[in-house]
C-alpha cells in the first residue's frame, strides 16, 4: 500500500519544479514586456494619473533647427561622433560647423553671441543625437510656395522705407508683443538669455509661463472645442487632450498679422509633450500652412529640468524704446525739411 504522505510530498515537489521551470524562462526573456516595464523610467504623475510636467525647464540647444548641407540625409550622429562633440564643448571648443548661429527670425539678424557674453559652448547638443531639430531625411524647412514668396515680398515692399512711419510697421518684438522664445511653435535658442519656462498643471489645464516676455499660455485639457474661427489671436487657440502619457495640443486661430516665418492665418500646429524621464520632456511639433508650404514639417526638441530661478523680463526699460524710435524719425524728418528749404 502506497503511503499517502509520500504521494502528497512528491506531488508538491513536482508542482514547485514546474513553477520554477515556468518562471525562469519568463524572467530570462530578453527583452520581455515585463522586463521593459521594470526598466521603464518612472515619471512623476498628478493626482489624476497623468504625467506631471510641473517645474522649471530649459529648451536651449546648440543643435541647429535645419541640418547642415554637408550632412546630407544623415538624421543622427553616431555615439562616437556625439561623444566627441560633447568632449569638445566641455573643453570650451565649438565642434566644426557650429558657431555664429543665426538668431532673430523676424529680421534675420546674424551676430556673434560671444560679443554679448553668451558662451555657445555652454549650450547643450540635443540629447536625441539628432543632426537637426527638424525631423526627417530632408532636415530643412520645406521650400516656400511661389505664391507665398510673392505675398511676403509684397508685404515687405509696402513697409520698406516706411518702417518708422508708424508703430504698426515695427516688428512685433520692437512692440513688445512677441519675441523669439514665446512664439509658437516653441523653437529653442542657443543663447542662455531668458530661455526658461515654468509649467504649472491642474485638473483640466496645463499652464506654461515663459521667462522672456513673461507670456503665460493656458492650455485646457477638458475636451472643449476651439473658439470660433472669426476670433484670431497672436498665439492662436490651444486645445489639448491626452493620448496615453502624451499631451497633444492642437493650435489654430492665428492672427495673419503675425506672419511667423511668412505664414498666414491658416497656420496650424500639433504639439506633443512626452515626459520620458525625471529630467527630460520631448517636445514635438508639426507645422503646416497650405498657403505657405507644400508639406508639413516637424521639429523635435528635448526639454531639460532646471533648478535655475526665473527672473523678471523687461522688454524695454520703462517702455520707452518704441516712442524714442518714432520721435527720432520725426526729428530727422524735420531736420531734412529745414535743409530742403
Amino acid at each position: 500500500m502506497i503511503d499517502r504522505s509520500l504521494t502528497w510530498t512528491a506531488a508538491i515537489a513536482a508542482s514547485i519544479a514546474v513553477l520554477l521551470l515556468v518562471e525562469r524562462p519568463a524572467a530570462g526573456q530578453s527583452p520581455s514586456s515585463a522586463a521593459k516595464a521594470a526598466t521603464k523610467p518612472s515619471i512623476p504623475r498628478t493626482a489624476d494619473g497623468h504625467p506631471s510636467f510641473e517645474g522649471t525647464w530649459n529648451d536651449r540647444s546648440l543643435t541647429p533647427i535645419e541640418r547642415r548641407k554637408e550632412l546630407g540625409g544623415k538624421e543622427f550622429y553616431t555615439d562616437e561622433e556625439f561623444a566627441q562633440m560633447k568632449a569638445m564643448l566641455a573643453q570650451g571648443k565649438l565642434p566644426e560647423g557650429f558657431g555664429r548661429l543665426r538668431t532673430g527670425a523676424e529680421n534675420s539678424v546674424q551676430y556673434n553671441q560671444e560679443l554679448y557674453g553668451f558662451d555657445q559652448t555652454k549650450a547643450p547638443l540635443a540629447s536625441t543625437k539628432r543632426t537637426s531639430l527638424i525631423v526627417g531625411p530632408e532636415g530643412v524647412i520645406p521650400p516656400m510656395l511661389p505664391e507665398a514668396r510673392q505675398r511676403n515680398e509684397e508685404r515687405a515692399a509696402k513697409v520698406r522705407g516706411h518702417e518708422t512711419d508708424t508703430y504698426l510697421n515695427q516688428a512685433l518684438s520692437e512692440r513688445c508683443i512677441q519675441g523669439g522664445l514665446p512664439m509658437l511653435p516653441m523653437l529653442p535658442s542657443p543663447a542662455d538669455q531668458n530661455s526658461l519656462f515654468h509649467v504649472a498643471q491642474g485638473p483640466g489645464y496645463v499652464g506654461i509661463t515663459q521667462e522672456e516676455f513673461h507670456d503665460t499660455r493656458v492650455i485646457p485639457t477638458d475636451g472643449r472645442p476651439h473658439i470660433p474661427q472669426n476670433i484670431r489671436q497672436w498665439q492662436g487657440d490651444s486645445v489639448g487632450h491626452w493620448e496615453g502619457d502624451t499631451l497633444v495640443v492642437d493650435v489654430t486661430n492665428f492672427d495673419d498679422r503675425r506672419a511667423w516665418r511668412g505664414s498666414t492665418e491658416a497656420l496650424h500646429l500639433v504639439e506633443r509633450f512626452t515626459r520620458i524621464s525625471e529630467d527630460t520632456i520631448i517636445y514635438r511639433v508639426t507645422v503646416e500652412d497650405p498657403k505657405t508650404w507644400a508639406t508639413p514639417w516637424t521639429v523635435e526638441v528635448p526639454w531639460t529640468k532646471s533648478d535655475q530661478t526665473m527672473f523678471e523680463y523687461a522688454c524695454q526699460e520703462g517702455n520707452t524704446d518704441l516712442a524714442t524710435i518714432l520721435r527720432g524719425a520725426r526729428t530727422q524728418e524735420a531736420e531734412a525739411a529745414k535743409k530742403g528749404q
